[in-house]
């Protein structure tokens, strides 16, 4: 590292062992004073310079000569040594006293924590690290998921539009393009989730996420502007002749899945990454800190809503009115500032550092497992393998998958192959428990899909009843895409009451920082769902009789009925996704190991993937085995009340499912190591 080199003089008359008795004294002392990372800086700063770290060598030419990696160990011999009377340059000229350090003791710890921050030693248990994370760096992420889920949603409940009246797809390719669409896009942040825990820290794969997900938007904005490029739009022509309208051909149908995939990439790494990246700025060790993680995920989801809330009438509203082209160039711009504003808060983040792939670590587990099969396992926790000085999370052994369990026995008395084991031939209880808390969630997850199956009807049916309804709100015709939003008004006056008013209720009785445990949340949430089915064929039943009545059962002009009685289905499905939501975001998060949190956010994502992926193949079935209850094609004719009481009656069953799952899960045991002063996380610069 460029700088001065500092040489040190001692005063005769102190040896050794007096030296030795200061430095033990001081050490203590160290433990509860803003310099106990010292020495943690010495060996940080020369781990830096041995990797040419461009940030540090800037700070130190712009800070006094003696800020170099020598005066970490210069202010440690002043103080453990009254005798020093100087430091000196390598010409043996005295320039600093003793007595100027010390008075200017504040302003070298001043500097020292600053280059704790750059250095990446970011502790929130220590004065310095409170400059980092907290709500006022989350504020700067809430900003960004409300921009970008804004055309996410809008686009969601509006592109079987343009799917079908401007790209001249048929009603089924429609329905089946936009939801291998929305499975994908959550579906992908498996693969946001992996990139985040193995090769980029959070900030930088939102970053990379969101610069993919803007040239998506793009790409359509490109596609819907110029002619050439779409076909003729066929929204205008009878139903009897869409037939006859001009199909996209293969160079246009490629232009239009480039784009949406590459929108779906990038939203779903951004779905992986923004949550965990949140979470990362509290320290759920602490108290204090872990109160707010729990609010953390319900604000989150309050912008979530909020942005779609803004995408189903203002977008939406856009898209129909000025045109596709200015509908994704609006989303386009959305994003843009979506990833500015991320970027905006990148002095105040706390990040994580990857820690290698969970998909090698987990398939080593089992590897080592099917090598030791023939081991007998140990009756104490001395016969298995763990590492206590390298880690700073050790989760405790637990007695379920004990089969895997032979990964981390020891079976050689040898020291040498003891303490270097192949990764593939022996791994640590902290490692297998890693991959016993993958498999106890897949259960947990597994019960939750028929909720968003469900979830799927109502972004496609519900729209469907209300363009059969009267949609008149004080003289303004509310589009069938916008009706999404009556569950998200829901949604957004109900989260802030439960974050503010329920929770510290429910804490006094309970004790939990959350209120109730993340598995009671989600099975509120079920529960909730599966009433929410019930009222919609109740109120579907009540569409048809008022068709009959009206002698409107043929008819395509609107019903004397609101659409707003579509309001109580929905506002009971967006508690229950208020509930489940939020519930599977916390628990992923928060039982994931340190090396997979993104990756264990990106599992409760995929649960909406699957949930879409399967509504398709339950209203086939449905329809199938019930002799045709959609076979007319008419809503008025067909039997859609009875398909929701059947989702209504299949959710119960879930339901039960779930019950036995969460209560068969046990969660996990951490015992926080805290290794030269280092932070239970392990944390850099970004």
């Amino acid at each position: 590292m460029d700088g001065t080199r500092v040489n040190y003089s001692y005063k005769k008359g102190y040896g050794d062992s007096e030296a030795s008795t200061k430095k033990q004294s001081f050490e203590k002392f160290l433990t509860n004073s803003c310099l106990n990372n010292i020495v943690t800086i010495s060996k940080r700063m020369k781990m830096t310079e041995e990797e040419s770290s461009d940030e540090v060598n800037v700070f130190v030419r712009m800070r006094d000569p003696l800020v170099t990696s020598n005066i970490v160990s210069g202010i440690y011999k002043i103080v453990i040594n009254p005798g020093l009377t100087s430091i000196q340059n390598p010409s043996g000229m005295s320039f600093v006293s003793i007595e100027d350090t010390f008075s200017s003791l504040v302003l070298w710890n001043k500097a020292l924590q600053q280059l704790m921050g750059i250095l990446g030693e970011v502790n929130p248990k220590h004065k310095h690290a409170k400059k980092l994370g907290g709500t006022r760096a989350t504020l700067f992420i809430y900003a960004t998921v409300a921009l970008e889920n804004m055309p996410f949603i809008a686009n969601a409940v509006s592109l079987f539009s343009y799917f079908y009246g401007y790209m001249n797809f048929s009603l089924t390719k429609s329905a089946t393009m936009l939801t291998n669409f929305m499975g994908a896009s959550y579906l992908l942040s498996l693969f946001g989730g992996f990139i985040c825990d193995t090769y980029l820290n959070r900030f930088r794969s939102c970053i990379l996420f969101g610069v993919i997900e803007v040239l998506g938007y793009a790409v359509l904005a490109v596609q819907a502007f110029f002619p050439q490029l779409r076909p003729s739009p066929c929204k205008d022509v009878s139903p009897f002749l869409v037939n006859q309208c001009e199909a996209a051909d293969s160079s246009q149908a490629a232009i239009l899945y480039t784009g949406l995939y590459l929108v779906a990439f990038g939203t779903g790494g951004l779905k992986a990454a923004l949550p965990s990246l949140g979470a990362d700025q509290f320290d759920e060790t602490d108290p204090e800190e872990a109160n707010t993680l729990s609010s953390f995920f319900n604000w989150f989801l309050f912008f979530v809503v909020t942005g779609a809330i803004f995408g189903v009438t203002f977008l939406v509203w856009i898209s129909e009115n000025e045109g596709w082209d200015w509908g994704f160039g609006v989303s386009t711009f959305a994003v843009v500032i979506a990833v500015l504003f991320l970027c905006m808060g990148r002095s105040l983040y706390r990040n994580n550092v990857p820690k290698g792939s969970p998909l090698s670590r987990i398939m080593q587990v089992f590897v080592a497992a099917i090598r030791n099969r023939n081991l007998s396992l140990p009756e104490t926790a001395v016969g298995f393998h763990e590492i206590h000085d390298k880690q700073s999370e050790i989760l405790h052994r637990t007695n379920q998958f004990r089969f895997l369990d032979q990964a981390a026995v020891i079976g050689t008395t040898d020291s040498s192959t003891v303490n270097n084991p192949g990764p593939w031939k022996m791994c640590t209880v902290t490692q297998v428990e890693e991959t016993k808390i993958l498999l106890r969630m897949l259960p947990i997850i597994l019960s939750t899909i028929f909720m968003n199956t469900c979830l799927a009807q109502l972004q496609t049916f519900s729209i469907q009843q209300s363009n059969t309804m009267d949609r008149n709100l004080l003289g303004f015709q509310v589009p069938g895409s916008s009706i999404p939003v009556i569950p998200l008004a829901f949604m957004f006056i109900l989260i802030p009451i439960y974050d503010r008013v329920c929770v510290p209720i429910l804490r006094k009785f309970t004790g939990i920082p959350t209120g109730v445990t993340h598995l009671q949340r989600i099975g509120v949430g079920l529960v909730l769902s599966a009433i929410s089915m019930a009222v919609a064929g109740i109120i579907e039943t009540h569409r048809k009789s008022v068709a009959v009545k009206y002698n409107m059962v043929d008819s395509a002009e609107p019903l004397p009925m609101t659409v707003f009685w579509l309001g109580f289905q929905y506002a009971i499905f967006g508690m229950a996704d208020m509930f489940t939501v939020v519930g599977l975001l916390e628990f992923f998060y928060a039982e994931s190991s340190a090396g997979m949190k993104s990756l264990g956010t990106a599992i409760s994502w995929s649960s909406l993937a699957f949930g879409y992926f399967l509504s398709s193949a339950t209203v086939e079935l449905v329809n199938t085995v019930s002799g045709g209850w959609f076979k007319s094609n008419n809503l008025n004719r067909d039997k859609l009340n009875y398909f929701y009481w059947v989702l209504s009656g299949l959710s119960i069953l879930n339901l039960g499912a779930y019950l036995l799952c969460s209560s068969w899960y046990r969660y996990k045991k951490v015992e926080m190591k805290q290794i030269e002063g280092e932070s239970k996380l392990e944390m850099a610069s970004v």
